[in-house]
């Protein structure tokens, strides 16, 4: 039986056989590629160039973008170069770095996802806190942190995955190398060790999602106490876009590894990984541009990039967010001048 010593490249499972409908595929492949990529490229664009959207929502947008590229990178033009070349395979290296590159780029966009749920339940549950835990520098390290484990998840979950026999032959059921097909074409008592790393991912991710519920859970408290209905809106503009990502991301990678095995065809594995690994990095900027014209208008015009004490840091003025309730609750029992924490916030701010 061949093992890993043996297998030079790998057989991907093609969407038709039918030349006409590969070429079709190409052009169709083609087309959400670029949109993807023009999607992505506008937003870091926008945020890069627009001196109003430095602030830490959209740097963590930014990131996002820039995951989405990756991960849409990572499987669309292998998948295109084989419908247009009526061509399955790919090297056994090439299989290994589109493993390394996905689990990267879900793992870090997953991680960022919940500092983005972070970032908004700091912003409308603690507002007057808003300017000293999300600074410039706590964001860059929160990206950081990350960048940093998805790379970390990826490197060990790519060379314990390829450093078992495989002993099932070299064709992987699915249109790019993902790591549960893999798992499948290793001997059946060698693949024990990498199950526990994925347990583990699992249970890190569970804990993620359970983070995420809890902070929107407390974002929609605070919203509905909020007396006006400007501010409501203003507040749901800000959170519905994310809402609707974490929704699409999830769900998608939910039915992929968790449907019933009664409607687990090669068919149908190939439609839902389509559905996780295309769609969301492809749909992300269309969500965010739907209400791109609402979240301008949601930043105040007093957001500004500042300096103070050598370090820049994000000013916010979080009144129009804020609910009087909320901000007088934060305010009780604590005085006004140790409240003046490092980044200079003063409760001024406050008045209209």
């Amino acid at each position: 039986m061949p093992n890993s010593s043996s297998v030079s490249e790998f057989l991907l499972l093609a969407f038709t056989d039918t030349r006409e409908l590969q070429l079709l595929h190409f052009g169709l492949f083609l087309g959400i590629y670029l949109a993807a990529l023009l999607g992505n490229g506008l937003i870091l664009t926008a945020v890069a160039c627009d001196h109003r959207l430095h602030t830490p929502m959209y740097f963590f947008l930014l990131n996002l973008a820039l995951l989405d590229m990756g991960s849409i990178s990572t499987t669309l033009p292998k998948a295109m170069a084989n419908a247009l070349w009526d061509t399955r395979a790919i090297s056994y290296q090439g299989c290994a770095a589109q493993i390394l590159f996905l689990v990267f780029f879900f793992g870090a966009e997953y991680s960022l996802i919940t500092i983005m749920a972070y970032d908004r339940y700091v912003a409308i549950c603690k507002p007057l806190h808003y300017g000293s835990l999300l600074d410039s520098r706590a964001c860059a390290k929160m990206a950081a942190a990350a960048w940093g484990s998805g790379f970390l998840t990826a490197v060990l979950h790519t060379a314990n995955t390829f450093s078992l026999p495989l002993c099932q032959g070299s064709a992987v059921d699915q249109f790019f190398c993902e790591l549960p097909q893999i798992l499948k074409l290793s001997c059946s008592d060698a693949y024990l060790r990498e199950v526990g790393v994925v347990v583990f991912s699992v249970f890190v991710l569970f804990c993620c999602s359970i983070f995420i519920v809890i902070s929107y859970i407390q974002i929609l408290r605070v919203v509905l106490r909020m007396p006006s209905e400007h501010r409501l809106h203003k507040a749901f503009s800000t959170c519905l876009p994310h809402v609707a990502v974490v929704s699409l991301f999830i769900s998608t990678v939910m039915f992929a590894y968790l449907k019933p095995l009664y409607i687990s065809t090669p068919s149908v594995d190939l439609v839902v990984s389509f559905l996780y690994s295309v769609v969301p990095p492809a749909v992300n900027p269309l969500i965010y541009s739907m209400r791109n014209q609402e979240l301008r208008d949601a930043i105040p015009p007093q957001d500004s990039w500042i300096l103070e004490g050598g370090e820049r840091v994000w000013e916010m003025d979080i009144s129009s967010l804020a609910d009087e309730g909320v901000v007088r609750e934060c305010l009780i029992g604590i005085n006004a001048h140790k409240s003046m924490g490092p980044l200079g916030m003063h409760p001024h701010a406050l008045r209209e």
